[in-house]
């Protein structure tokens, strides 16, 4: 199936032209047929020769009905513009082009009607020179009359030709349903119809709405009035919701995958059509069936940042229409540059964004997104519309992680200088000084050159030794200096007292490759295991804890806790009969 926006001319031009095409009165109230004026948004359908299926948005002409206008075109990719030959281009001709053209439709195709009234070739000539200076420029053209069906065979041909001509829909992308209309049918419950414009609905599927940000699945579906399992892009569906009452949905609503879009009242865009400076501060954002209030800051000639009253589900390379609320004509078109957009909270920052701002062309760009934003979810990534890089669920810029490593490492020498005994710090409160929104971005940033030496252990960085406290270097020496003659008499606990030595001071000892802590309290000299060892070896095997105690020239206390800590290293059994054995000598 296609979808085709009928606008551009008086009502009763395009609804006799689309009732002549389909055999279908697209005027769905009795007070438009009666005054030959459409209201709200009609819709009608037909099958063309080669078999493809075209179904019409037939849109209101007069300007008191601009907003059901828009409704209607925003989400459909081509349109049939009419002119009537006889009265020729006319205010609402102007209004809706500014529309179409600034929210980007590019393929069209012009019929020129009611030529069996008038001459159609000077509506023709206007038509084209107008057409001709917005995005559908070079339109086929088609003179037709719905009245007599004269040319009806010409604008079906043409129109099949422009049905082929439409770029494909991605059937795999994700889905963004405007809703254009919502009521009640009494035995199935709320329906909604909207224009599929990419993705695929299904039966029992769950979509997210996305005004109340509820869940709802999809109870039932059709397509041209025919019940279907599976609706692909583009097409008119009517879709049966479970999990929403008709009164809490409408038109301006929006239908989402899941988890795949973002919801942004802060964009920035390029805008077309006006200068920045010179647009009101107060004016409509229009965008697929949605219409939202919103305050423009102007950044440069034709940038500016946009304050949405309502939060919407947009992405970067969205096209929308900027309008005065009442007004007759378009203002500005925007194209949205970024839907995440920094603060402007410093001095300057506005010319600093207007600059970056230029150098982006609402194509979303992964790499270039994460340059940009510097530490990105991959998930958010694919959510502004963009493929993320090679990576995991977060991803960080290379240049950021080098300067993040960087102040790891500031961080690191500050914490030597301030607590010199510690061994590290949480890893909590490095992520919190970073600034790093996940924790598993931490060893993505000790992995860059500038962090070496810094490693992730057990909840804490550690940071590598640090130079020992003079005193500390002191009562060391004097630590040493027994340990020297007698090597396996370690100092008591008020000896270390004595000399300021606490666990702390020990633990950074030991880091530091000082000492060997073989229990709390307990220390002896590097390499005073291996020496043990050797000792040991000499002994008739097994021994008892008072032949080591002998052979080591240490007390009990030390010997007994040598032994506990060689056995834990594989250096020396227990036996179970409590003697001891070596088992291997080297480590």
């Amino acid at each position: 199936m296609h979808v085709v926006a009928t606008a551009g001319h008086v009502d009763h031009g395009k609804s006799t032209l689309v009732r002549a095409l389909t055999g279908m009165e697209p005027d769905r109230w009795s007070e438009e047929r009666r005054r030959g004026l459409t209201i709200d948004l009609g819709f009608a359908w037909t099958t063309l020769a080669d078999g493809c299926t075209v179904a019409f948005v037939d849109v209101p002409g007069h300007h008191r009905f601009v907003p059901n206008m828009l409704a209607g075109i925003g989400p459909v990719p081509a349109v049939l513009f009419v002119v009537a030959a006889d009265e020729g281009w006319m205010p609402q001709s102007t209004e809706h082009l500014e529309a179409l053209d600034a929210l980007g439709v590019r393929h069209g195709l012009l019929a020129v009607t009611r030529c069996d009234l008038a001459d159609p070739e000077p509506a023709i000539a206007e038509a084209r020179d107008r057409l001709d200076q917005s995005s559908l420029a070079h339109s086929p053209v088609v003179r037709v009359s719905g009245a007599t069906g004269a040319g009806l065979d010409d604008l079906r041909g043409a129109l099949d030709e422009l049905l082929h001509r439409l770029p494909a829909p991605d059937p795999d992308a994700d889905v963004r349903l405007w809703v254009d209309r919502a009521f009640t049918i009494r035995g199935a419950g709320t329906v909604v119809t909207a224009t599929l414009a990419a993705g695929t609905l299904r039966t029992g599927m769950r979509l997210r709405l996305g005004s109340s940000g509820r869940g709802v699945a999809i109870r039932g579906m059709q397509a041209l009035g025919s019940p279907v399992q599976e609706a692909r892009a583009v097409s008119r569906v009517a879709v049966n919701l479970r999990g929403v009452e008709a009164d809490d949905i409408g038109r301006g609503d929006v239908l989402l995958s899941p988890g795949r879009w973002l919801d942004t009242d802060l964009v920035d865009v390029r805008l077309s059509g006006s200068v920045a400076k010179e647009l009101p501060r107060e004016l409509a954002l229009h965008i697929g069936s949605a219409s939202v209030p919103v305050r423009v800051r102007p950044l440069d000639v034709d940038t500016a940042r946009l304050a949405l009253r309502a939060p919407l589900p947009l992405r970067i390379g969205d096209r929308a229409l900027l309008r005065e609320s009442g007004g007759r004509q378009a203002r500005a078109g925007a194209l949205v540059l970024d839907v995440r957009p920094p603060a402007l909270d410093r001095r300057g920052a506005a010319q600093r964004r207007a600059l970056e701002l230029a150098t982006m062309d609402g194509r979303p760009d992964g790499a270039a997104e994460q340059r940009r934003r510097r530490v990105v979810g991959a998930d958010e990534l694919r959510a502004v519309g963009a493929v993320p890089p090679a990576g995991g669920d977060w991803l960080i810029d290379p240049a950021h992680r080098d300067r993040l490593a960087a102040e790891l490492t500031g961080l690191r020498d500050r914490h030597r200088r301030e607590q010199p005994l510690e061994d590290g710090v949480p890893a909590e409160m490095a992520r919190r000084a970073l600034d790093l929104p996940d924790p598993d971005l931490l060893p993505v940033v000790l992995a860059a050159p500038a962090a070496s030496g810094i490693s992730l252990d057990g909840g804490r960085l550690r940071l590598g030794p640090a130079p020992l406290p003079e005193p500390l270097r002191r009562a060391l020496a004097t630590v040493r200096d027994k340990l020297t003659a007698r090597p396996f008499e370690a100092p008591t606990a008020d000896e270390l007292t004595e000399l300021g030595v606490g666990e702390k001071e020990l633990a950074a000892a030991e880091r530091a490759g000082e000492l060997l802590r073989i229990a709390p309290g307990i220390v002896l000299l590097p390499g005073a295991d291996d020496h043990a060892v050797d000792l040991l070896s000499e002994l008739p095997a097994p021994f008892t804890v008072s032949q080591a105690r002998r052979a080591l020239g240490t007390t009990r206390r030390v010997a007994v806790v040598l032994l506990e800590f060689l056995a834990r290293r594989g250096r020396t059994r227990r036996l179970p009969d409590g003697t001891h054995q070596v088992v291997s000598r080297t480590r």
